[in-house]
């Protein structure tokens, strides 16, 4: 597509660790468009944010790429040398990560660090800021983001400001850079579910304002729905559905996408969900066939010895399950 922002392929990550080789990531595949909110949603340790990481080509150490593609605007990422991939996080993708408080230094001031930013990403467009440019810039950033007493704010520590204000500077930070994708990793995890809705209506209030396209990791199902255009349902390193969310919500295919919105205590009562029996497979020696097999009502023997394809059942609905196609 002419539009495609983001375009992943065949995308395998491994982890070197004592006992041996985790096969995590598990030939992932999926697109951004320009101007699309997307989601992604799984269970806790299902491979979202070593998605992300590898996009940005932010792994740890221990990280093992045997194959991938990622193709952004048109180039490839992996093979991008040190000085394409500082442009591509100057002025082009950034990511929110989790947890604010390990994302700010805790012994340099906000106006140290979001300065430090602003100059960096300014730079890329030939921009050298004064002393007074960059603090305005960084108020207008913090503005943006809904802070109150953004001078104030400028002058603080991280450990004086709230869970809730720090993600707001994690925002600002993100601006700054986010100017064609912003990857939004759980922003909410570590806020109360008051705080979390407040910092979801923000970012998409942003991202419309601002025809930015996004990528929302979450495990908080009610807040994606609300949020995004179309869906990724992950699980154990693999991509298993693909549609519009409203098609994701109102018809689930995939076995494991039906159990996940099942498990999602509703308002109207009718008992406590039960959950997902079994359990993730071990990513050391996962299964050959479909990772879900394990735990998965409708297996049948060639799932355990096939790893299934996506199709498309129609609609754009993209699902990868035996149960489906021939």
């Amino acid at each position: 597509m002419s539009n495609t922002l983001l375009n992943v392929e065949e995308l395998h990550v491994h982890f070197k660790v004592y006992g041996g080789i985790l096969k995590v990531l598990n030939d992932v595949a999926l697109k951004v468009n320009e101007k699309e909110k997307v989601g992604l949603i799984g269970e806790s340790g299902c491979g979202k944010t070593t998605t992300m990481r590898a996009i940005m080509r932010i792994l740890p150490w221990n990280a093992i790429v045997p194959k991938a593609k990622i193709y952004f605007k048109g180039k490839n990422i992996m093979k991008m040398s040190d000085s394409e991939l500082k442009k591509l996080r100057r002025g082009s993708i950034s990511m929110i990560f989790q947890d604010p408080t390990a994302a700010l230094n805790p012994v340099f001031k906000i106006r140290d660090q979001l300065f430090d930013i602003v100059r960096y990403t300014n730079l890329e467009v030939g921009k050298n800021l004064s002393k007074k440019e960059t603090e305005e810039e960084a108020v207008r950033l913090l503005r943006e983001a809904a802070l109150p007493e953004p001078e104030r704010i400028l002058d603080s520590y991280p450990f004086q400001l709230s869970g809730g204000m720090r993600q707001r500077v994690c925002i600002a930070m993100a601006l700054a850079s986010a100017h064609d994708l912003l990857i939004a990793d759980e922003p909410g995890t570590s806020l109360d579910v008051t705080i979390e809705d407040q910092i979801l209506r923000l970012l998409k209030q942003i991202v419309e304002e601002k025809r930015t396209s996004i990528i929302l990791i979450s495990h908080a199902l009610g807040a994606v729905k609300g949020f995004v255009d179309r869906v990724y349902v992950m699980y154990a390193g693999c991509i298993v559905e693909s549609a519009s969310t409203s098609d994701v919500f109102r018809e689930p295919l995939h076995p494991y996408t039906k159990g996940l919105l099942a498990a999602v205590p509703k308002l109207t009562g009718g008992g406590v969900p039960e959950g997902i029996k079994g359990r993730v497979p071990d990513y050391m020696n996962p299964p050959i066939g479909c990772r879900f097999v394990t735990r998965c009502e409708y297996a049948m023997p060639i799932c355990e010895r096939k790893q299934p394809r996506m199709i498309n059942a129609g609609n754009n609905h993209e699902v990868a399950c035996f149960l489906y196609g021939e």
